[in-house]
C-alpha cells in the first residue's frame, strides 16, 4: 500500500467512525465531520506519492520510523482530524502540513 492510499484509508476510517457517533444534539456535527473527512480521503487518494505532504509526513515519522509502515499521525494530527468538521480536502491536508512543519523547523 502506498503512503497516499495509507493516508486515505486513515481518513476514511475516521470518516466512518464519525457516521457510527451517535451524540444526543451534535447538531449534526458528526454528520458534517463524517462528510469532510470522506470527502479528504477521495481527494487525497487523487494525490500521488511526490505529492509534498508526503514528504512531510515521511519527516515528521508519521510513516514509522523508517518510512516504511501505514499511517500513524501524532497526537496533535490525529487531534486535528478528529475535530475536523467542515472544509475543503485540501484545507485540511493545509492544516496537517502547517502543523508538522511548524514542528520540524
Amino acid at each position: 500500500m502506498s503512503r497516499i492510499e495509507s493516508l486515505a484509508d486513515y481518513l476514511r476510517a475516521e470518516g466512518r467512525r464519525k457516521l457510527d457517533r451517535v451524540e444526543v444534539r451534535d447538531g449534526g456535527r458528526n454528520a458534517r465531520s463524517a462528510l469532510a473527512l470522506l470527502d479528504a480521503a477521495a481527494y487525497t487518494r487523487s494525490l500521488g506519492d511526490d505529492d509534498p505532504l508526503v514528504a512531510v509526513l515521511a519527516e515528521a515519522g508519521c510513516f514509522g520510523p523508517h518510512g516504511l509502515d501505514g499511517f500513524r499521525p501524532d497526537r496533535r494530527i490525529a487531534g486535528l482530524i478528529r475535530s475536523w468538521e467542515s472544509g475543503e480536502p485540501g484545507q485540511l491536508l493545509a492544516a496537517i502540513r502547517f502543523v508538522l512543519q511548524g514542528s520540524l523547523t
